[in-house]
């Protein structure tokens, strides 16, 4: 039974160009995750603010966060489904930046610790739509 749950697990097809994308996007969210956990205060290299009280612990938080979503990209990108990577570009152009931008527009959290993400996720989310663009049939 756990053998079966483990070969299903990785089992995938052949790789087509999106989901390699998406894979090595989803590469880039565990690792920056993984450090975010580990040293918060890499924040702070990006411009956010020093930190106060239990703020640490948060961060901490979201490079979980991080990288769980990295895991779910890297393993949505082995059902080699398009449908999987374009849903990446919708969250990451759409949904990331209004809901980042809403929270430092609000000043609920230091602009320095959003906005790079903000920005940077957008950038990858159109980086997976060109490469879905380019190698349509």
């Amino acid at each position: 039974m756990i053998g079966k749950f483990f070969q299903t697990l990785w089992a995938s097809g052949p790789s087509t160009p999106l989901s390699r994308y998406t894979a090595a996007n989803g590469v880039l969210y565990v690792v920056f995750g993984v450090v975010v956990y580990a040293w918060p205060e890499v924040t702070q290299l990006i411009g956010a603010a020093d930190f106060e009280a239990g703020e640490s612990g948060l961060v901490r938080v979201l490079g979980f966060v991080m990288g769980v979503i990295g895991w779910f990209y890297i393993m949505g990108a082995r059902t080699r489904s398009d449908s999987f990577g374009l849903a990446t570009v919708f969250d990451r152009v759409l949904i990331v930046p209004v809901f980042l931008l809403a929270l430092v527009f609000t000043d609920t959290v230091d602009a320095g610790l959003v906005v790079p993400f903000a920005i940077l996720d957008p950038v990858l989310g159109l980086g997976a739509l060109a490469v879905w663009l380019r190698t349509r049939d």
